[in-house]
C-alpha cells in the first residue's frame, strides 16, 4: 500500500528490489529506468517492450523474461514513461527482427512510445505497435480517445510471449496482438477507492453500500455508482455488459479474474467460479478461467472482468510455461474440446439431501435468524475491534444454513441449528454455539410442543458443562460463557425453588447482564486475549449472540415480560 512508499525514488528502489528477489533474471538500468530480462530464447528474433505507470504491479514487471517480455519501462505511479526511456530500453532489447512495442491506450503512454519508435526507426531499427484498448466503460462514440488499455494486457503480453520465443516474425507478432486485443473486453468495479500516495487517504469516496461500476486502473472513479448487489448478480451484470460488447466469434473464451490490489485470493477464487457458471450457462466454452492479482490499481478493492475469444492455439499459447516473476495460476480448466469433466466441487444438486428429521418448533430458529439479520453488522464491528472480524457474519451464516435446512428436510429449528453450526460452520465459536444448540435441541419434546422450564435448565446446564470441556474458558475470561453461566444458573435456581412467573425471562436478563459486564474484562481466552488492553470497553460478541439467544427464548414463551429485542429497522445490538 502507499503508506509505505519510500519518501524519494519508490518506483527505481521497487525495480531494484524486483532483481534482487529474482536473482540473475533481471537486470536495472537506472537512468533512464528500465528493467531487462537476462534470459531470453534463442529462438526470438523479435524484442518485445512495455510498460507504463507504477501502482499497477504485477503488470508488465511480472511478465518480464522468458515467455514474456523483453524491457520493461515503468514510469512514475500512474504516470506513463518518458520517451527517453522507452527508446533506450527498446534499443538495448532489440533483436534482428526488431522491436514490439505493446501499449495501453492512455494518451501519455500512446505519445510517448509513439516518439519512442520514431526514434528507433531513425536508427534503422524495425518498430511495431500493438495497442491494447479493452475498457468497455469507456466505449464511447463522443470520445476521440478511445477504450482504455487495461487486464487484457496481460493476455496479450502472455499470449504474443509465448509466439516471440517460437521465433514469430514482427508482422506475425503485431497481427497477432491486434487480433487478441479485437477479441477482448475488459469491466472494472471497485468498493474502495485506492490509497493516495500524497494524502495517504483513499483518493474518493465511496457511500456504504454502494459500488463504482466501470473505474480505470488509475482510478479513475466509475461511469456510474450502483447500490451494492449480491456478488452472483454483480457478476452476472458485468457478464451481460462484455458479451454485448464483445465481437462475435468462437465459443471458446478465456476468462480473466482480476484483483485491483485489495481484493483477496479468497474472493477472485469464488467471482471465477460466478463467472464460469455465467458463461457455461450461455451457451459459451470457458476453456481458461484465471482468477488472480495481474493489474492492479495500488489498493484498491474491487476487480475486473476480462474475456477473449480465443481462436485455434491461443489457449496452448497462454499455457506455455514462462520463466518470469509471475507464475501464472493453473487455469480452472473447462470445456476444453467439446469434454466436460466432472466438476470438482460438490453443489447443492450433486450434494445428498439430509435424512428427514421430526418436525417441531420453528419459532427460535425463526425469531434468532431475524434477530441476528438485524445486528450482523454490529457483532461485525466490535469483532473488528478485539479479533479478526469475522464473528457477524459467521454467526448470520450459520443460521441462514439452519434455516434452509429445516426448510428442505423439515427438522427442528433448534435441531437445524445444532446441525448447521456444528457441521458447517467453521472457526471458535461457531461449533462451541453448536454444542450449545445440540442441548437445546433435547430439550423440545418430540411432538414439538414448547420445552418446559425444567428441560432448558438441563439443556442449558448441559451445554455450558460441554463447552467448558471443550474450550476450557469459565466465567470472567470475557467469552461466550460469561452469559452462558448466568443464564444456566438463573434457570437452575428457578428449577430449583418455587418456579418464578417468568424464568425464560430472568435468564436473557442474566445473559444480558453478563454479556454487557465483558466490557470491563481484559480477555483471557480466545483471539481477543491477544490484544490485550485493547479489548476494553468492548463487549464480547459471542456473549451478545449467546444473550440474544436466550431473549429469543423469552420473547417466544414469555412475550409479556421478555427483554425488548431489536426492531426491524432499529439496529441495536442489545
Amino acid at each position: 500500500m502507499s503508506h509505505f512508499l519510500p519518501e524519494t525514488d519508490a518506483v527505481l528502489t521497487a525495480a531494484r528490489g524486483l532483481a534482487l528477489a529474482h536473482p540473475g533474471m533481471i537486470e536495472v538500468n537506472d537512468s533512464p529506468l528500465y528493467l531487462r530480462a537476462r534470459d531470453a530464447d534463442p529462438a526470438r528474433t523479435v524484442a518485445l517492450v512495455s510498460g507504463g505507470g507504477s501502482g499497477h504491479e504485477p503488470l508488465h514487471t511480472g511478465l518480464l523474461g522468458r515467455g514474456g517480455l523483453d524491457a520493461v519501462c515503468p514510469g512514475e505511479i500512474f504516470a506513463s514513461p518518458h520517451n527517453r526511456q522507452i527508446y533506450e530500453a527498446s534499443a538495448a532489447a532489440a533483436k534482428s527482427g526488431g522491436v514490439l512495442h505493446i501499449v495501453k491506450n492512455y494518451t501519455g503512454d500512446v505519445i510517448n512510445f509513439q516518439i519512442a519508435a520514431e526514434r528507433l526507426r531513425h536508427d534503422g531499427i524495425p518498430v511495431a505497435t500493438v495497442l491494447v484498448d479493452d475498457d468497455l466503460a469507456t466505449d464511447s462514440a463522443d470520445s476521440a480517445t478511445g477504450r482504455r488499455g487495461t487486464a487484457a494486457t496481460v493476455v496479450v503480453e502472455k499470449l504474443l510471449g509465448a509466439a516471440a520465443d517460437r521465433g514469430a516474425t514482427l508482422e506475425e507478432l503485431a497481427d497477432l496482438g491486434r487480433r487478441v486485443v479485437a477479441r477482448s473486453r475488459s469491466i472494472a468495479v471497485a468498493a474502495r477507492a485506492q490509497t493516495s500516495p500524497t494524502t495517504v487517504n483513499p483518493a474518493f469516496e465511496l457511500d456504504e453500500g454502494t459500488l463504482d461500476y466501470g473505474v480505470g486502473i488509475h482510478g479513475e472513479r466509475g461511469i456510474r455508482t450502483i447500490a451494492r448487489p449480491a456478488t452472483y448478480d454483480l457478476v452476472r451484470r458485468m457478464t451481460d455488459d462484455l458479451l454485448d460488447a464483445l465481437p462475435d466469434g468462437p465459443d471458446d473464451v478465456l476468462a480473466l479474474v482480476n484483483g485491483l490490489g485489495a481484493t483477496t485470493e479468497l474472493e477472485l477464487n469464488a467471482i471465477a467460479v460466478l463467472l464460469n457458471d455465467e458463461l457455461t450457462a450461455r451457451g459459451l466454452r470457458p476453456v481458461l478461467v484465471v482468477p488472480g492479482t495481474f493489474t492492479a490499481a495500488l489498493d484498491m478493492a474491487g476487480f475486473s472482468l476480462t474475456l477473449t475469444r480465443l481462436e485455434d492455439g491461443w489457449a496452448e499459447l497462454w499455457t506455455t510455461p514462462t520463466r518470469t516473476p509471475l507464475v501464472l495460476p493453473r487455469p480452472i480448466e473447462g470445456a476444453v474440446g467439446g469434454e466436460n469433466p466432472e466438476s470438482p466441487v460438490r453443489t447443492p444438486a450433486n450434494t445428498p439431501a439430509a435424512a428427514p428429521r421430526q418436525t417441531g418448533d420453528r419459532a427460535l430458529l425463526d425469531r434468532y435468524a431475524l434477530t441476528v439479520t438485524q445486528v450482523r453488522d454490529n457483532l461485525t464491528k466490535l469483532d473488528q475491534l478485539v479479533g479478526d472480524g469475522d464473528f457477524g457474519d459467521n454467526l448470520a451464516g450459520g443460521v441462514r444454513r439452519a434455516v434452509k435446512l429445516a426448510d428442505e428436510t423439515g427438522m427442528d429449528g433448534t435441531a437445524a441449528l445444532a446441525d448447521a453450526f456444528l457441521n458447517d460452520v467453521g472457526g471458535t465459536s461457531g461449533p462451541l454455539f453448536g454444542l450449545l444448540f445440540q442441548h437445546l435441541a433435547a430439550a423440545s419434546p418430540a411432538d414439538g410442543g414448547a420445552p418446559t422450564a425444567a428441560a432448558l435448565a438441563e439443556a442449558a446446564e448441559a451445554g455450558h458443562a460441554a463447552i467448558h470441556r471443550v474450550g476450557g474458558a469459565v466465567p470472567g475470561d470475557c467469552t461466550l460463557v460469561d452469559a452462558l453461566a448466568p443464564a444456566a444458573e438463573s434457570l437452575a435456581a428457578a428449577r430449583d425453588a418455587d418456579a418464578p412467573e417468568a424464568p425464560l425471562t430472568e435468564a436473557a436478563q442474566a445473559a444480558i447482564r453478563g454479556a454487557l459486564a465483558t466490557a470491563s474484562l481484559r480477555p483471557r481466552r480466545g483471539r481477543a486475549s491477544y490484544v490485550g488492553d485493547h479489548a476494553l470497553g468492548v463487549p464480547d460478541p459471542g456473549a451478545l449472540a449467546v444473550a440474544l439467544l436466550f431473549m429469543a427464548l423469552a420473547d417466544i414463551h414469555e412475550p409479556a415480560t421478555a427483554p425488548r429485542l431489536p426492531a426491524p429497522g432499529h439496529i441495536t445490538v442489545i
